[in-house]
């Protein structure tokens, strides 16, 4: 499908600061699992937290056709940042965008779509990961307000945040409801880091709840519709997902490429080697299909169309095309794919993060089929 100008010039703009900005530091930031702060400050200042709000409330108001094409672009260059800025950009303050009062809108919102805040999303817990019903954080009904106690694991962001959106179950409601809680409020825990095999400047922690007071109007929407809420925005994390797939996918694909045409053995270039081109082939089948079928997906969600389906199925592809692809670019490099001098072996490390979030390919097979038969 072809893009607009306006499109073109913010694909452009991700681009450049990537080509500039993050290439250069990716592999530093991988060994030293540090969060990127000052390029996520920048990222902030090229507007990209606010592309999914409208201007109104301090966004640009961008599409998400536009919204994918620069976070490919950021994927390319370094999935840490990447993921770190499209938790931010959607997940971490959706949800404050859309019932947040004053008071929270002026204090975090405002500052995180600028950079100045970090926000992070607290859902999976040891014991309730795909099955977010399983979920045992509790946030009971306190005379002032709520009172709210759990444990959480695989937030992303949260040792450096400095607010969460919470889900959780309030007394004896069966349904989620969502919190906004902040970090530095008496009885919330950062715990031990989690590591990772891979996006591992993207800082990720357990995050704990003890006997947390929360005031009345700390409550985004109301009680027992957080699962509904979430669903608002499950389509386009999907499709954020599978775009930070498509990211590291062109990077290996380019690099494979490029180091295919360089790369002599018995007097030519690999490239010319049938066993290489096959692959390189098939890599491009994958990219080109996973792209394409993505740059749909976005075009339903642009215009308020049926895509939880679309979502989902470019989500899985995605993923799983990025891992093959990760895969055999890295075997074009052959030893060199295994050493720590080229991206190629982190590309395939951070490929496999994007299997696992938006849902894992297993589970999105059986929601594909369940919308088969409605």
């Amino acid at each position: 499908m072809e893009i607009t100008e306006i499109q073109k010039n913010i694909q452009a703009t991700f681009r450049e600061f990537t080509e500039k900005k993050v290439k250069p530091v990716a592999q530093k930031l991988d060994v030293e699992k540090k969060f990127p702060l000052e390029l996520f400050k920048e990222v902030g200042n090229l507007g990209f937290f606010g592309m999914r709000y409208p201007e109104e409330v301090g966004g640009t108001g961008s599409d998400v056709v536009s919204y994918i094409l620069a976070v490919i672009e950021l994927a390319k260059g370094s999935m840490s940042l990447a993921a770190s800025c499209t938790m931010q950009s959607l997940m971490g303050t959706y949800f404050l965008y859309r019932f947040g009062d004053s008071e929270i809108r002026e204090k975090y919102f405002s500052p995180a779509l600028k950079g100045n805040k970090i926000g992070a999303i607290c859902m999976t817990e040891p014991n309730a990961g795909s099955d977010l019903m399983a979920i045992k954080t509790t946030a009971n009904v306190h005379s002032d307000g709520f009172i709210l106690n759990g444990q959480k694991t695989w937030v992303t962001s949260a040792p450096v945040a400095d607010f969460f959106t919470v889900l959780a179950k309030t007394d004896n409601h069966e349904q989620l409801s969502i919190f906004f809680v902040p970090s530095h409020l008496k009885g919330v825990l950062i715990g031990k880091n989690i590591e990772k095999m891979g996006v591992r400047a993207s800082v990720t922690s357990e995050v704990s709840f003890s006997d947390v007071k929360l005031p009345k109007n700390y409550l985004l929407g109301q009680i027992g519709e957080g699962t509904k809420c979430l669903r608002e925005i499950l389509a386009e994390i999907r499709i954020m997902t599978a775009a930070l797939a498509i990211g590291v996918a062109a990077a290996a694909f380019e690099d494979a490429l490029q180091y295919s045409n360089e790369r002599e053995q018995f007097g030519k270039s690999i490239g010319k080697f049938q066993a290489i081109q096959l692959k390189l082939a098939e890599m491009s089948v994958q990219f080109e299909t996973a792209k394409q079928y993505l740059m749909y997906a976005a075009m339903l969600s642009d215009k308020n169309l049926p895509r939880q389906k679309e979502a989902m199925i470019a989500k899985l592809y995605a993923s799983e095309c990025a891992v093959t692809i990760c895969d055999n670019a890295s075997r074009i490099f052959a030893s060199y794919g295994y050493a720590t001098d080229f991206p190629i072996e982190r590309y395939l490390r951070d490929s496999r993060f994007t299997l696992i979030g938006g849902g894992t390919s297993e589970i999105l097979k059986i929601n594909i089929a369940k919308e088969l038969f409605i």
